[in-house]
């Protein structure tokens, strides 16, 4: 059984996740920005279908990427040096969660409701919640979202309706939080759990002890005020 959050009920510890379904902790709650921002620096991120009540996880393992360790394909790399694009951050934010939404080949439907939109979109109102954006021709054809605490970033989802798009977003991304993380503090980027894409990209697991050793020190550095991208990212040799 899993508690059943009301009102103000704080999380359980994250220990008492159910091994099967791997994570599942509580369910209940509101999506307000309070409780969204308590859950990720507990490291616990909402996660239901339509129509089902608010679900919280914690799973373990966890799915990380550390920025240096983003796998940077030749063909990437190729992509990144023509610059025929354009990555912009924060400057549709609704935009890319509905493009992410979008039904995809692979699925008939998706997790990201307008509960879910109203409520990210709201944190992204607060400073919290950005949208990493890649664009051609004046054309949004890629991207992704997630929320940003300290040195930590919370992937949420991405989309790419042109070849490499995500990726580029996700190269420029890693790359920047490289550039600001301190010199006490290596950034993390939580892919909540395991797929076979994000491994492909350098993403691994690790246990969610280590995990939340490593949350703890970095959502209590200080934030990054700064949501502008350097333009020198990927300026010759990548």
């Amino acid at each position: 059984m899993i508690p059943w959050l009301t009102g103000n009920m704080p999380f359980p510890p994250v220990t008492q996740a159910l091994q099967e379904p791997n994570g599942l902790l509580a369910a209940g709650g509101e999506l307000t920005s309070a409780r969204l921002l308590e859950a990720y620096r507990c490291g616990i991120f909402p996660w239901f279908s339509p129509g089902e009540p608010v679900l919280w996880w914690s799973p373990d393992p966890r799915m990380v990427l550390f920025p240096a360790e983003f796998k940077l394909s030749g063909s990437l790399a190729k992509v990144l040096r023509k610059r025929n694009y354009q990555v912009r951050t924060d400057t549709a934010f609704e935009q890319v969660m509905r493009a992410c939404a979008a039904p995809r080949d692979e699925q008939r439907g998706s997790w990201i409701d307008e509960r879910m939109i109203t409520a990210y979109c709201a944190l992204h109102e607060l400073g919290y919640a950005h949208s990493v954006e890649t664009w051609m021709d004046d054309k949004l054809v890629g991207g992704l979202y997630g929320v940003a605490i300290g040195q930590m970033f919370y992937g949420e989802s991405m989309f790419s309706l042109a070849n490499n798009a995500s990726k580029i977003a996700l190269a420029h991304l890693t790359r920047q939080l490289q550039r600001r993380q301190s010199a006490r503090a290596i950034s993390m980027i939580d892919c909540q759990m395991y797929t076979s894409h994000l491994a492909s990209l350098g993403a691994r697991l690790i246990p969610r002890d280590i995990f939340m050793t490593r949350l703890e020190e970095l959502v209590n550095c200080a934030p990054v005020a700064n949501w502008q991208f350097d333009g020198d990212l990927f300026s010759g040799k990548s």
